[in-house]
């Protein structure tokens, strides 16, 4: 199964949540949005939680998906369709667009924020 982590299963693998390392090391390519990259670097204090985010990208060799026009556009139909109803923020948006895109499972401990998504496949993290 090709799994996509929601930024917040990265922050629990930051953290040293066993659950997380589990979860990640049984899959042979783990996989991040770029979103989920620019989310963890505004979350970051200092250059030593910058070092240490970019070891952990590196040493848990993630594959990184960019947003590309396919992806945008299809973010902006799940935005137009599910804002008003659901309230779904733009980078919610973009990571489930890049999930269906690729044809990957999103791993997430908010499952409600992705929830209504057709035909996103979810699979739930809980820590």
């Amino acid at each position: 199964m090709n799994l996509l982590f929601d930024t917040d299963v990265i922050i629990w693998l930051l953290r040293g949540n066993l659950s997380a390392q589990k979860m990640i090391s049984e899959v042979d390519s783990p996989a991040i949005s770029a979103i989920t990259y620019m989310e963890l670097v505004q979350g970051i204090l200092n250059k030593k939680e910058f070092i240490q985010l970019r070891q952990l990208i590196v040493g848990w060799d993630f594959k990184l998906f960019y947003v590309s026009q396919e992806i945008h556009m299809k973010a902006i139909g799940l935005v137009e369709e599910l804002y008003l109803s659901d309230a779904l923020k733009i980078p919610d948006a973009l990571i489930a667009a890049t999930a269906l895109f690729n044809g990957l499972t999103l791993v997430t401990g908010n499952v409600k924020h992705f929830q209504k998504i057709p035909p996103l496949q979810l699979k739930k993290f809980t820590p």
